[in-house]
């Protein structure tokens, strides 16, 4: 079966690491294409070529100012990655949540095991008079 173009749509497009890390530079506003190689450390076509997929599933706009086009997020053509991710968000919720919980029920436990520090003796010294001793 033949692989989907990445141009396909913006799930396709974002699958690369790549393209996410320009994205994410994209965000704090416009950037002249050399600004992205240095900030990538990547070779110029790399760079133009992955803007190039970005702009064909309109994650990335560009605008000529002078000499430089200048490139910059369209958010609204992420928006269906952000619906779909968003679907799990009361899943990953519910699990945080759940381990908060652990957590906390754990540091309870720790709090009490250090025993009986207030008379000197500690744990183990029970434990080796009273088996039964957690």
């Amino acid at each position: 079966m033949a692989r989907a173009a990445t141009t396909a749509d913006v799930f396709n497009a974002v699958a690369e690491p790549r393209r996410r890390d320009i994205l994410d530079l994209l965000v704090a506003g416009e950037r002249p294409v050399n600004d992205l190689v240095h900030a990538l450390d990547l070779a110029q076509p790399q760079v133009s070529k992955h803007l190039r997929v970005l702009r064909a599933v309109g994650a990335v706009d560009v605008r000529d100012a002078g000499r430089q086009r200048l490139y910059r997020l369209n958010g609204a053509a992420l928006k269906p990655v952000h619906d779909w991710v968003s679907g799990f968000e009361a899943l990953w919720e519910d699990r945080f949540e759940a381990l908060d919980d652990v957590l906390e029920t754990l540091e309870q436990e720790e709090g009490h095991a250090g025993g009986n520090q207030e008379d000197g003796e500690d744990d183990d010294a029970v434990r080796d008079r009273d088996p039964d001793h957690p």
